[in-house]
């Protein structure tokens, strides 16, 4: 029997884009390469019998060029707390393994990898609120990153902005805002007030689930 998995909780990712990011849309990236972070929290999950409640990830990602030209390098960090059988549910799910081809971005990123280092399993500290368009992601020695809303430039208040994908493969609402982060793991990024994203996780084997 193949292995069935769930995922429920939410996203904030941070690449090097300007606000929107080209490869929403099928479109290049604003600077002809990609480097990103990509965290979750699970609130509800399992893999096969498994039990993935509460945990934590994150992923670090780069690219020297567009993302489909291939040729990537990835590391993932696992929460500490996870078990040694949660440590290999997280790291089949977040490699793209145990999945129908194409059907998540665990699966379309690591395809495109051609350096895939091995996970960290350290502390996680992690908020998303999703509406509110914030986030704080604290491993600490080895990242720190932030989601804030955009700010209006005429007024001074915040910015509210969706994307709506009917059928992506990591969400179907993602609210946009502003993202900072620093990371020194087997990835380097370094990056200041660009694209951030905030979304619900919600996804198994077969790709997003949309109620």
């Amino acid at each position: 029997m193949a292995d069935q998995w769930m995922l429920r909780g939410v996203e904030f990712t941070n690449c090097n884009c300007s606000y929107g990011c080209g490869c929403q849309f099928n479109a290049p990236s604003t600077k002809g390469f990609c480097e990103a972070i990509g965290s979750g929290h699970i609130e509800e999950g399992y893999f096969n019998e498994i039990r993935l409640d509460g945990l934590n990830f994150v992923m670090l990602l780069q690219w020297p060029g567009e993302i489909p030209a291939g040729n990537g390098k990835q590391q993932i960090l696992i929460d500490e707390r996870a078990d040694e059988d949660q440590r290999e549910a997280m790291r089949k799910i977040l490699h793209g393994e145990s999945t129908k081809p194409g059907s998540t971005h665990f699966f379309v990123f690591n395809s495109t990898m051609s350096t895939v280092l091995d996970p960290q399993y350290v502390p996680i500290e992690l908020e998303i609120d999703v509406n509110a368009r914030q986030a704080k992601v604290t491993v600490p020695g080895l990242v720190e990153s932030t989601g804030v809303p955009i700010t209006n430039p005429f007024t001074g208040g915040p910015y509210q902005a969706r994307i709506n994908l009917p059928e992506g493969f990591e969400y179907t609402v993602a609210e946009i805002g502003n993202g900072t982060t620093k990371a020194q793991a087997g990835v380097t990024l370094n990056l200041t007030d660009s694209y951030g994203q905030f979304n619900i996780l919600h996804m198994n084997q077969d790709g997003v689930i949309r109620a």
